[in-house]
This record gives C-alpha cells, sequence and structure tokens, in this order.
C-alpha cells in the first residue's frame, strides 16, 4: 500500500511576517510583569501609594493574567482567535493610556488589573495562532521557540528598558510604550493573519471568577499581615481564598470539559515540573522587585544605572536559557534544573550579606549568580508538561506551564514582598532618630519611599539620619527576603532531583522514538 500523504505546506514570508506580529506583542506583554520593578520608586514620589498599595500595583496585573489566560483561551476558540486577540490589543492600549494619566494610587490598581485582562486576552491567541500559521512541523517548531525566546526575554529585559524610559521621560512612559506596539497588533493581525476558531468551545466563565477570586483573597490576607492590620479579617480572606480554591477543584473535577484539567496533576512530571516552575519564579520575584529598589534607593542608583546594572544577569540568563536544552540531551532534566535551583541557592545566601554600604561590583556579581539559575526551569517546563500527557491534552498542559510563570513571579511579589515590607517596618522601629515630626515618623515607618520623601523636607543633620535609618532597613528587609527565597529555591532543587529523577534525557528519548520498531512476536 502506498502512502498517499502529503508534506505539510511550508510556510512563506506573510507566515514569517505574521510570527513577528505575535511574538512582539507577547515579548511586551510578559515585560510587563517586570517594567515596573524600576518605576516603582519614581510613580510612589508622584502617586504617594501606601507600601501595599505599591504592592498591589506590581503583582495585580500578573494574579488577573494568570486567573483568565485558560479562560480567555477558551473564548478564543469560540469567538475567533486574531478577533479576541485585536480587542484585546485596543483595550491594552486604551488602559495604558488611562494608567499614564492616573494621580490615585486606587485607581492605579484598577488599570493594572485591567490591563492584566487584556493580556489574558491575547497570550493565549497569539500561542494558538502559530499552530494556524505554521503547517510544517519543523516550522511550527522553530515558530514556538522564537515566540518562548520573546517570553523570556521580555521577562529579563523589562527594567532594562524601564530604566532607558525614565531616563528620558517618566514612570508614565512604562505603561505609553505599548501603545503603538498595540496598534501594530490591531492593523498587521487582520492582514497577516488568518483568523480561526471552534464554535463548539464552553466558556465556563465562573470557574475563571473563582480562580481569580480564590487568589487575590489569599494574596490579600498575607498582605494585610505584612500590613499588621487586624487578624481577624486577614484569616477570614485566607480561609476564604482557600474555601474558593476548593470550590474552584470540585467544579473542574465534576466538569466534562473542565476550564481547568487539574487531573493533569496527577502525572508527576506535569505536576513537579509546574511545582519547580511556580517556587523557582516565586523565589526570584520577589527578591527582584526588592532588588530594583534597593539599586536606587540605596545604592542611589539612577533608574538608567539600575537598569544597566541588571544587564549582566539578564545576558547570562538568555545564554543559560538557550544552553539547557543543549544539557538535558546528555543529562537528565530533572538533574539540569536542580542545579540551577542551586546556584539561587547560593545567589540568595550572597544576597543576605549585603548593606547599605557594600560596593555596586558585590551587588552585581550576586545577581549574577542568582537571576540565571531560574533558566533552566524556564526553558525546560513547557517541553518537559506538554510532552508527558496525551497529544490531545497538549493545548491544557501549555497554558498550564504559561500560567505558572506569571503567576509565580506575582505570587513571589506579593509573599515575599510582603515579608520585605514587614521586616523593613520591624527594623526602622526604634532605630527612627529623634526629633522626628509626627507626619514624617509615620511616612517613614510605612516604607522607605515615604522615608525618602520625608528626610528631603527636613533639616540636613536629621534628614541625613533618616536616610540612613531606612536604607539600614530596608536592607535589612532585603536579606530576610533572600532568606526565604534561599529555602523556596532549595526546596524547588529538592522536587526537581526527585520528581522529575524518572525523566531521562531528552537525546535518549530522541533515539529512542527514531529506533526501528522491534518484533515482538520473536521474543
Amino acid at each position: 500500500m502506498t502512502d498517499t500523504s502529503t508534506p505539510a505546506p511550508k510556510a512563506g514570508a506573510k507566515q514569517w511576517w505574521g510570527l513577528a506580529v505575535l511574538v512582539i506583542p507577547s515579548t511586551l506583554l510578559f515585560m510587563m510583569l517586570t517594567i515596573l520593578f524600576l518605576a516603582a520608586p519614581n510613580m510612589a514620589a508622584d502617586l504617594n501609594p501606601s507600601s501595599t498599595q505599591l504592592l498591589w500595583i506590581l503583582d495585580i496585573y500578573g494574579f488577573v493574567m494568570a486567573g483568565f489566560l485558560v479562560a480567555m483561551g477558551v473564548l478564543g476558540d469560540r469567538v475567533g482567535k486574531r478577533l479576541l486577540m485585536v480587542i484585546g490589543a485596543i483595550l491594552f492600549a486604551a488602559v495604558s493610556i488611562a494608567a499614564s494619566l492616573t494621580t490615585i494610587p486606587e485607581l492605579m490598581i484598577v488599570w493594572r488589573a485591567v490591563l492584566g485582562l487584556a493580556a489574558a486576552m491575547m497570550v493565549p491567541a497569539t500561542l494558538g495562532l502559530i499552530f494556524v500559521l505554521f503547517a510544517d512541523p519543523k516550522q511550527r517548531g522553530v515558530a514556538i521557540g522564537v515566540w518562548a525566546g520573546g517570553i523570556s526575554a521580555g521577562v529579563a529585559l523589562g527594567p532594562l528598558l524601564s530604566g532607558l524610559l525614565l531616563e528620558g521621560f517618566g514612570w508614565q512612559a512604562t505603561f505609553l510604550v505599548a501603545v503603538p506596539i498595540m496598534a501594530l497588533v490591531a492593523i498587521g493581525a487582520p492582514i497577516l493573519v488568518p483568523e480561526h476558531k471552534d464554535s463548539t468551545a464552553r466558556i465556563d466563565l465562573l470557574s475563571a471568577l473563582l480562580l481569580v477570586g480564590g487568589l487575590l483573597a489569599i494574596i490579600y490576607g498575607i498582605k494585610r499581615f505584612a500590613a499588621q492590620e487586624p487578624i481577624g479579617p486577614s484569616i477570614g480572606l485566607l480561609v476564604a481564598g482557600v474555601l474558593i480554591g476548593l470550590w474552584f477543584v470540585v467544579r473542574q473535577l465534576r466538569a466534562k470539559t473542565p476550564l481547568l484539567d487539574v487531573r493533569l496533576f496527577a502525572n508527576r512530571t506535569v505536576s513537579g515540573a509546574l511545582a519547580v516552575f511556580l517556587l523557582s519564579a516565586a523565589a526570584l520575584g520577589g527578591v527582584y522587585s526588592l532588588f530594583t529598589q534597593y539599586l536606587q534607593q540605596v545604592q542611589g542608583l539612577s533608574p538608567l544605572q539600575a537598569g544597566l546594572s541588571i544587564l549582566p544577569a539578564a545576558a547570562v540568563l538568555i545564554v543559560v536559557s538557550t544552553l539547557s536544552p543543549v544539557f538535558a540531551r546528555k543529562f537528565r532534566p530533572g538533574n539540569v534544573i536542580a542545579i540551577g535551583l542551586l546556584t539561587q541557592v547560593i545567589g540568595y545566601i550572597l544576597f543576605t550579606q549585603l548593606d547599605a554600604g557594600t560596593g555596586l561590583a558585590l551587588v552585581i556579581a550576586s545577581f549574577v549568580i542568582t537571576y540565571p539559575g531560574v533558566a533552566p526551569s524556564m526553558a525546560l517546563t513547557t517541553d518537559l508538561v506538554v510532552s508527558s500527557v496525551p497529544p490531545e491534552k497538549a493545548g491544557g498542559a501549555s497554558g498550564l506551564a504559561t500560567t505558572a510563570n506569571d503567576l509565580g513571579i506575582s505570587l513571589g511579589v506579593a509573599v515575599i514582598g510582603s515579608v520585605g515590607v514587614a521586616a523593613y517596618r520591624g527594623n526602622i522601629d526604634g532605630t527612627l532618630p529623634e526629633g522626628l515630626p509626627p507626619e514624617a515618623a509615620a511616612a517613614a515607618s510605612d516604607s522607605i519611599d515615604g522615608a525618602l520623601v520625608s528626610a528631603g523636607e527636613l533639616p540636613g543633620a536629621l534628614g541625613g539620619q533618616l536616610v540612613e535609618a531606612a536604607q539600614a532597613a530596608f536592607t535589612g528587609g532585603l536579606n530576610t527576603a533572600a532568606i526565604v527565597s534561599a529555602v523556596i529555591a532549595a526546596v524547588a532543587a529538592i522536587i526537581a532531583a526527585t520528581r522529575l529523577r524518572h525523566v531521562r534525557p531528552t537525546g535518549e528519548a530522541a533515539q529512542e522514538a527514531t529506533a526501528p520498531a522491534t518484533d515482538e512476536a520473536t521474543h
């Protein structure tokens, strides 16, 4: 019997230009997870948020995006992936302009949440449309690699772009930079990208709301603890978040077509890889946000200088991300990831030794050791998860990996950032100089931003003493956060080395897959 099947058509120039329309906004959307890290001090000076409000501004984007990613993927199947992506781009551009004009911290939190929703409308569509554009498996693999690399670069280079924008403009530019990119998507997608929809797709909005609601209730409870607010409501929020989460899980188990297939977590490769990715991203996210503030508010660097200080670590991260799949062909992926995480642990230990007078060279070296340690889990997780499930579940598994990325970073900012805030407040108590006006003492006790603003309004000696006390307290908060991150990274390394030890090097698996079939009848 002759094989009459025809090879998949090759993509042409139009498809590759279409890929650019999909990758560029994807890079920007994940860049928005970290772009405000460097802008936080400038934004705080203008908006005057409390330390808790500032954390919400930094992390609400990632929580909303993570919570709605899967639901928006299903909605895109229903109404059309390209249509939903264009709507998301228009919404993102409009809200970015509104956010750049905002002077109220509470409203900024709202705009960042809406930006997260718009991002969730776009990210699943960008990946899904790559499968539509590229029918040839080899070309599709290259395209997906470019897309994944763009996301990694976005997370890595967000603070550098922020520094460049802040140097020439203001924090508002970190929002406005999205407008021309989203205009490119809104105009270019209908021209270069075909539409794709599945009218049978079922949208479970309640499940999406339960997922986001449960996450936000738990995070709000944690932040209340850090803010030393009444303990009763804080515990109530945590309990409510857990109960909402259980409701979500039960609903998924009972659904014929669940929004999130929680049964995938029974697969030890899926659960192990996602746990490692979530923990490693969380460990990094919290320290990363505090470190960027440390560079400016303690080391005294400008936003551009701070961005350039992060650049060596970002460059090493990109190199390690590229080499990790190569190492995974010869060594077990779990071991490759574990070694990266143990390197992170060493970096976090170095962070515990930083103080207000530490030389900049040692500060940069500490981050160069810490940051690339997340690269192996970032580079290998998606392939580990997708390749361990049946083909019909590959889409849901890929969505889980993407969700783990931005959820992990946002959890780190929320939880470990809250630890840093609590440690700062504990350290500053009793170290404030005598003679401070009550309003200056209150501002300094809340955040280092308040302390530095108040110090500028005080007589020279008293202002200098307040700056020294605040910088020492903030550095102590960073030290404490680094201890928490070191523990989390160590746990993630243990999970990678044990839970993923059954996963063989990818080179061995490929050789076995292409080897001639054995005639079992002869055995």
